[in-house]
């Protein structure tokens, strides 16, 4: 399906155009009907000649509607402008054609009305000449009368081209759906409906809205059941799971997980200019108000603008939304009451300005910006981005290297990046074996912190390129371990005792002695050459085996007595092995003065 909104003046015969193209009354409400405008969207459909179904999204042409008209505009790819040849070219026109340029809407047709009355000549010249100096360029023009049928087949042909020459997009795409209005139905329960301009949505599907998960229990498009439906489509989506009072126009439909909200907007700005102008000059700009209303889809939210280059801003939303690079979206002024410019999203996930002249720097790195986010210039700016989160932001993901660009698991690793945490991880390291021979090697903790690694789970990869060695937990410099220097004798001497004695640990003035001090006793524990037990024991490594094998052979249970003299040992060293045994689950106590060894 094709979905096509019209636009134009208050009263120059939009609906009417509607209701002689598909026999539908698009003015839904008795409110519209006796006042005789559109106060809110209306929609029909038919099916053209060619057999490609079109439904016509009908918008309010009044200004105190604008903010409705721009609703229903946003989510489609092609307009119908109207202007009344009796009147011509009038203040909604200028408005509805600023905003069909501010969101970029490249396909369209001007429509003539009510030519039974004027001379459509002036209108069409004049409608053609504004036109052209938009996005919508050069288009296809026809005079019409609703009234009289005159001119109309033409119209069908000049529609059944302007489909023709509309993509359609992707169906396989995630989905996010503007809604545009939300209703229930008795035995149905909710229901919403809107333009399905991505993505394909199927009954039974889960879906996200309104912060809630929701299941699709009906579609229905063109007032037929559906199974399926793909872009572009209007739809109505019965929900099961979310009540109708949860959900407003504005509130978006989206494939779960798949989209990041953002408040946060870097965008390329057009300011609109006079009467059928596309904008103003550069050197004519004028700065943009710090509050405007940003409309994208059918939602508008308040914005606060803070310039960045000649024709970036930054936006900082009141509220997120599901937003990627490439989308455009109105800036309106509430106070004067007009669209000022048009945006088109540059980065949805900017880096904060944190420092002085950050905004001028940011300023001139988007100038080459067009919307199409390139992977190795996002993952070269982030260092590592998690193919998540760059699908989520609509940046293409590769299978496999591109460029500088490396998949990495669930990773996307700039090689710069990685180089350079690397290179910073190799001088820490080696600082650290110099400066600290008793601790040569960082934490894990220690070496994401001085390498600047974004996540943890990418440490082992720069681990890898910086030649290192990650074992339990720490970064090593291959082939290097603490270094006792002088007291590496006496540590010997005390491992060749407890070899004889396993379980005569060592006093303090021992220790002394053999010029053991706090730094040199941590270091032989963090190496593994020595073991400590609470209370400051220290014993082998294979201590708590050897006990085993000791204690496995007394009568079961034991006292902590008969295990102090079947090992040797003093109370001071029985308890605390004892209570390790226990803790490693190899002996368990049976009462509160025996022990059994577990089998």
């Amino acid at each position: 399906m094709h979905v096509f909104a019209t636009a134009g003046h208050v009263d120059h015969g939009k609906s009417a155009l509607v209701r002689a193209l598909t026999g539908i009354e698009p003015d839904r409400w008795d409110e519209e009907r006796r006042r005789g405008l559109t106060i809110d969207l209306g929609y029909a459909w038919t099916r053209l000649p060619s057999g490609a179904p079109v439904a016509f999204v009908d918008v309010p042409g009044h200004q105190r509607f604008i903010g409705n008209m721009l609703a229903g505009l946003g989510p489609t790819s092609a307009v119908v402008f109207v202007v009344a040849a009796d009147e011509g070219w009038r203040q909604q026109s200028t408005e509805h054609l600023a905003a069909v340029h501010a969101l970029g809407i490249s396909r369209g047709l001007l429509v003539v009305t009510r030519s039974d009355l004027a001379d459509p000549s002036p209108a069409l010249a004049d409608g053609l000449a504004r036109l052209s100096r938009t996005s919508l360029g050069d288009v296809e023009a026809v005079a019409v009368s609703a009234l009289s049928g005159e001119g109309m087949p033409g119209l069908v042909a000049a529609l059944d081209r302007l489909a023709a020459a509309t993509p359609l997009p992707r169906a396989d795409g995630r989905v996010r759906l503007w809604v545009d209005r939300a209703f229930t139905i008795r035995g149905s329960g909710t229901v919403v409906t809107g333009t399905l301009g991505e993505g394909s949505i199927s009954v039974g599907d889960e879906v996200e809205l309104a912060g809630r998960s929701a299941r699709v229990r009906g579609l229905e498009s063109m007032e037929e059941q559906r199974d399926r439906v793909g872009p572009v489509s209007r739809v109505a989506v019965n929900l099961r799971g979310l009540g109708v009072a949860e959900v407003s126009r504005g509130d978006v439909l989206l494939t779960p997980g798949a989209w990041r909200q953002t408040s946060v907007l870097d965008v390329r700005v057009e300011p609109v200019g006079g009467p059928g102008q596309s904008g103003t000059a550069p050197g004519a700009r004028r700065p943009l108000p710090q509050q405007l209303t940003l409309h994208v889809g059918t939602t508008s939210v308040q914005v606060h603008v803070r310039p960045l280059g000649a024709d970036t801003v930054r936006l900082v939303l009141d509220g997120p939304l599901p937003l990627v690079a490439g989308d455009r979206a109105i800036l309106r002024d509430p106070g004067a009451k007009r669209v000022v410019a048009g945006a088109l999203v540059l980065d949805a996930d900017p880096p904060e300005l944190r420092r002085r002249g950050a905004a001028a720097r940011r300023g001139v790195e988007l100038a080459g910006a067009t919307g199409t986010p390139d992977v190795a210039e996002e993952v070269g700016r982030r260092g590592a981005m998690r193919v998540v989160d760059a699908t989520a932001l609509g940046i293409p993901v590769p299978t496999s290297a591109v460029g500088d660009v490396a998949v990495d698991g669930p990773w996307l690793v700039s090689g710069a990046a990685l180089q350079r945490w690397s290179t910073a991880l190799s001088e820490a390291v080696r600082r650290r074996v110099a400066e600290h021979p008793l601790e040569p090697s960082l934490t894990s903790e220690a070496a994401v912190a001085v390498a600047g690694v974004p996540d943890r789970a990418l440490l082992p990869r720069v681990v890898g390129a910086a030649g290192l060695e990650l074992v339990e937990g720490r970064v090593w410099v291959p082939g290097v371990r603490a270094s006792l220097g002088a007291a590496e004798s006496g540590l010997r001497a005390l491992e060749e005792r407890l070899a004889q004695t396993p379980f005569a640990a060592p006093e303090q003035p021992e220790l002394d002695a053999w010029g053991l001090g706090r730094a040199e006793v941590a270091a032989a524990v963090r190496t593994g050459r020595l073991l400590r037990l609470d209370d400051g024991v220290l014993l082998r490594p294979d201590a708590p085996a050897r006990a085993m094998r000791v204690l496995a052979g007394l009568p079961q249970p034991f006292t902590l007595s008969e295990a102090r003299q079947a090992l040797a040992t003093t109370r001071r060293v029985a308890v605390p092995l004892l209570e390790h045994l226990d803790s490693r689950g190899w002996t368990r106590r049976v009462d509160g003065s025996h022990r059994q060894v577990v089998r």
